[in-house]
């Protein structure tokens, strides 16, 4: 009787697992299967659940993040996102007091702050650390001075 309750929460398990592709109800169909096959040995109830707990903890604390990571393609990042981390130059003064300053930026003008508060002035090579809005926050760039 014990395993087809095993085997009908594994199965339960799986089609969750299905259902949502989440990782995380498979774990707990591997821990049924061990119960099932604990029981199918003639392991007392106690067993079963401590195997089907342990076992479904440990491959979900253990794998869970290995396995998305495997099967989960990366993100291409796009718009807004790609621009954090560009370079580009100032094409306007940036001066955080009065509200100016723009910079070019994969071809397009943004509007740009500087991270510092300190002015930046046009033709300076910066480097976008983050987006707010339609404001690229931008510190300058060191250009490595030649000999």
């Amino acid at each position: 009787m014990e395993t087809m309750i095993w085997l009908a929460l594994m199965v339960l398990f799986l089609l969750a697992e299905a259902a949502t592709v989440t990782l995380v109800s498979l774990w707990f169909a591997a821990g049924a299967l061990v119960a099932m096959a604990a029981s199918l040995l003639g392991s007392p109830l106690w067993l079963q659940i401590a195997l089907f707990l342990v076992v479904s903890a440990l491959l979900l604390a253990c794998l869970r993040d290995m396995v998305r990571r495997h099967f989960t393609p990366g993100l291409t990042r796009t718009n807004v996102d790609a621009i954090a981390g560009s370079e580009g130059y100032v094409t306007a003064d940036i001066d955080n007091i009065s509200a100016t300053g723009k910079v070019k930026l994969g071809g397009m003008e943004w509007t740009a702050r500087s991270c510092s508060g300190k002015p930046i002035p046009t033709g300076t090579l910066v480097r976008v650390e983050r987006v707010e809005g339609v404001k690229a926050f931008v510190t300058p760039v060191e250009v490595p001075s030649e000999v």
